[in-house]
């Protein structure tokens, strides 16, 4: 295996590490509810957040949760939601709970993703979902589960969704990130980013595939500050308003000129990771407060990833 592939195992390994250190994640079961974001956005709270955009004649759902029965609760919330017959699905990346619940949305829900996510799922998809069967919170959903159904609509870099009565969304492709093939969706009428793993609330990224990358990642940033969104919707954390991707990319970059300066002076990987740990604790309270995600564990991978791409 390659160091690359060595350093995406070694990363889920340490998310799985993480929830037993901190208990648990949150629960992977999806609720029956959702809550209203903004005039045409609603939204599941949980594992991860699941989000409907609503027009007059078509409703996209973004993201699927953990394996069958999760999918079948999202397709249920989208259909008491929905106003028109036709539904759209897309997914913001392959990880599992993000896209393993494909099947049990009704067959002729119109499934549209990115190519290069595409063809990331099928590179690294099964890699990924073993990681998730061996755990054992997360195995469970994944019972029974079928080889996933194939997109009916790739795109390239942009693709724009006409759910009717004034409200479109631009799904985009803007570069590796969390994973090589991270989408954004953006719900033009409100302003909404639907930012999936590239732009959370208060959480430590990861990149989490063999072709993501901080460098690229921090581009994708500089790409979306001029949207100037006004509300933004994670994927693993809470809603916000714009000012998350100025405060993600400027976190990524601190622990960057960290790292660098670190790697420069001769200090080890490991040594820098328990350092800049504590660094984060005292420099970002409410960071390492957060409950959404297990932030001070997730440094260690965090910091180990940086380091590798930092210059010699």
């Amino acid at each position: 295996m390659s160091m690359r592939g060595l350093t995406k195992a070694g990363f889920i390994l340490s998310i799985l590490a993480a929830a037993a250190a901190f208990g648990q994640f949150p629960s992977p079961t999806l609720p029956e509810t959702s809550t209203k974001v903004s005039n045409h956005i609603y939204m599941t709270s949980g594992f991860p957040n699941v989000v409907y955009v609503i027009g007059d004649t078509a409703t996209l759902v973004v993201d699927t949760g953990l394996g069958n029965a999760n999918g079948a609760t999202a397709a249920r919330v989208a259909k008491r939601l929905s106003k028109g017959a036709k539904l759209f699905l897309t997914t913001t990346h392959y990880h599992p709970e993000h896209a393993s619940g494909v099947n049990s949305f009704p067959p002729e829900t119109v499934l549209i993703r990115p190519a290069i996510q595409q063809q990331e799922l099928e590179k690294e998809g099964e890699q990924t979902m073993t990681f998730f069967r061996n755990s054992p919170q997360f195995a469970p959903s994944l019972e029974g589960l079928k080889p996933l159904r194939p997109p009916d609509i790739t795109f390239g870099d942009d693709a724009k969704l006409d759910l009717g009565g004034g409200v479109t969304a631009r799904l985009m492709f803007l570069g590796a990130g969390h994973t090589a093939s991270d989408e954004l969706t953006l719900v033009e009428p409100d302003s909404g980013l639907i930012s999936g793993d590239i732009v959370q609330n208060k959480v430590v990224p990861a990149v989490a595939s063999s072709g993501g990358s901080f460098t690229s990642w921090l581009t994708v940033l500089d790409r979306l500050r001029p949207l100037n969104p006004k509300i933004v919707i994670p994927d693993h954390s809470k809603v916000g308003d714009g000012s998350l991707i100025a405060a993600e990319a400027a976190f990524i970059r601190d622990m960057q000129a960290r790292v660098a300066e670190l790697k420069r002076s001769g200090v080890s990987a490991a040594d820098a990771a328990t350092r800049l740990t504590e660094v984060f604790k005292m420099n970002y309270p409410d960071w390492a407060a957060n409950t959404d995600w297990p932030n001070v564990s997730s440094m260690n991978g965090f910091v180990s990833r940086l380091y590798s791409e930092a210059p010699k």
